[in-house]
């Protein structure tokens, strides 16, 4: 394991969570259809949907084809709710937390979606090869500043041109640094959703 990924090590964002697995379902209304997710302790908002998380859901823009990446998956609502959306897609769904990766797979099958690949790794390692038509993240902000810089510093390299960077943001807890980065790296920065103190932030490549 790298410094860095030691540095990040932070209950969900960290490979091995030492809380105990203690697993739940989760059932919900989400861009006109239901899902289900099963969830457990160990991994980001294990109870329910987070408002974040939803905002990201239901005001994210989706290419008509080719791939995206969602980055830091969880147990993969955003990713599966994305391949769902629209077949044609391919959706590559990547965490450091391998109790969110067993759930992510889990939760794929349970959707019946079928264009999703879920891989292993810290950030952006898994598909260091890879380009995408767009990013959807909601950043580990607790895992601290320089994770989510590098988040967003190489986004870049993963994009294609014209390509997107969605992130969702707490307005009053990293919201301004946030915004601040993405106008940093990419030069241009939206706000394109907020709700319930979330903003939806938007970088084109």
């Amino acid at each position: 394991m790298s410094s860095k990924q030691k540095k990040a090590e932070t209950h969900y964002f960290s490979e091995k969570p030492q809380v105990k697995p203690k697993y739940g379902i989760i059932r919900v209304y989400l861009r006109g259809r239901y899902f289900e997710f099963l969830t457990c302790s160990g991994v980001f908002s294990s109870k329910r949907i987070d408002l974040g998380t939803r905002l990201l859901i239901e005001s994210m823009i989706l290419p008509k084809e080719g791939q995206i990446l969602d980055l830091g998956c969880g147990y993969g609502p955003v990713g599966i709710v994305a391949a769902a959306l629209n077949p044609k897609l391919k959706v590559i769904m990547v965490d450091v937390n391998e109790r969110a990766i067993m759930l992510a797979k889990e939760n794929a099958k349970r959707n019946f979606v079928r264009n999703i690949e879920v891989k292993k790794g810290y950030l952006y390692e898994p598909v260091k090869d890879l380009k995408f038509e767009a990013i959807l993240c909601n950043p580990p902000i607790s895992a601290g500043k320089e994770t989510v810089r590098e988040i967003i510093a190489k986004a870049p390299a993963h994009l294609k041109e014209n390509g997107m960077l969605e992130i969702v943001v707490r307005s009053k807890i990293g919201g301004k640094m946030v915004k601040e980065m993405m106008m940093e790296t990419f030069g241009n920065i939206q706000v394109h959703a907020r709700q319930s103190g979330y903003r939806v932030l938007i970088s084109k490549n």
